[in-house]
């Protein structure tokens, strides 16, 4: 996993993100900032010797010093859906100089959050990274696991939530049909011996719940639905799209969060008539009684 920052020459520079010692396969690495070096606790290896301390170049020993030197707020972190570079409104109910502020003006502060809330997450594919990172989360931390953990559970969901794309996309984007990406993809495929394994409803449930503004328990219900028709070989010489669309129909009733078969359809790009059909099969082997 690669990813690029400045060193103090300004020039970019190439790192590479690693869990586990390349000598010894151990993943007990420590991060010495006052060396600006990534060491292996195992074995002793260097893995890197020009790493970047993103902290503050001062120190603090108690809140109220830290509070009274600090110029900005937190680095960026590839946690938060916007990377925390946007702005937000605290919770505490005191103003830049720690007073209370005053009952009557409480009421619109509660407004002003709600509003900067929505404001950071106002398209559906924000919301549904921010639920998807918060989840992420809540997991390592109940786990316990450390933080460049969490960070590359996020990189890959990040990457996971972009594709695939269907060939209906990059035509709408392009001045080539469908027909003619179709033809030249197989010929790529077969002249350059490419092995590329089979597209799986299971790559398109986050982006299609993503514009259907459906949640994570929408998402979660229908991968275990998925689980379920693989198993009995439901989706097996039909289309990907279709098995998730239908799958995705399902998990949002059985959510209470319910949305039309027409909706549905346009997101997959498919039709009505092929989200009933998949949806009688899944919804019999799933024991669904609707």
């Amino acid at each position: 996993m690669l990813f690029f920052c400045r060193g103090r020459t300004d020039k970019v520079r190439e790192v590479e993100i690693t869990t586990q010692c390349p000598e010894c396969r151990g993943d007990h690495l420590v991060r010495d900032y006052s060396r600006a070096e990534i060491v292996c606790e195992d074995c002793g290896l260097v893995l890197d010797d020009m790493i970047i301390d993103e902290g503050p170049e001062w120190r603090a020993f108690d809140s109220e010093q830290r509070e009274s030197r600090e110029r900005a707020g937190p680095p960026s972190t590839i946690m938060a859906h916007d990377k925390g570079l946007s702005t937000s409104i605290g919770w505490r109910n005191k103003d830049a100089y720690g007073r209370q502020i005053p009952h009557k003006s409480r009421a619109q502060i509660y407004r002003l959050r709600k509003w900067q809330h929505r404001i950071r997450t106002s398209k559906s594919g924000e919301r549904s990274l921010a639920q998807g990172l918060t989840e992420i989360n809540t997991m390592a931390s109940k786990m316990g696991l450390p933080r460049h953990v969490r960070e590359n559970a996020a990189v890959l969901y990040r990457r996971a939530s972009t594709k695939p794309r269907t060939l209906d996309e990059i035509a709408s984007k392009s001045s080539v049909d469908r027909k003619s990406i179709g033809r030249t993809y197989r010929t790529l495929v077969r002249e350059l011996g490419l092995k590329l394994l089979p597209q799986s409803p299971r790559d398109y449930i986050a982006r299609f719940c993503n514009r259907l503004e459906l949640d994570m328990d929408v998402q979660r219900k229908a991968k275990e639905i998925l689980d379920k028709v693989e198993k009995d070989e439901l989706a097996s010489g039909v289309a990907p799209s279709g098995v998730a669309a239908a799958t995705i129909y399902i998990s949002a009733i059985l959510c209470n969060k319910p949305c039309t078969q027409k909706e549905v359809a346009e997101v997959a790009g498919v039709t009505e008539v092929t989200i009933r059909n998949r949806y009688k099969r899944i919804s019999v082997a799933i024991g669904m009684n609707r």
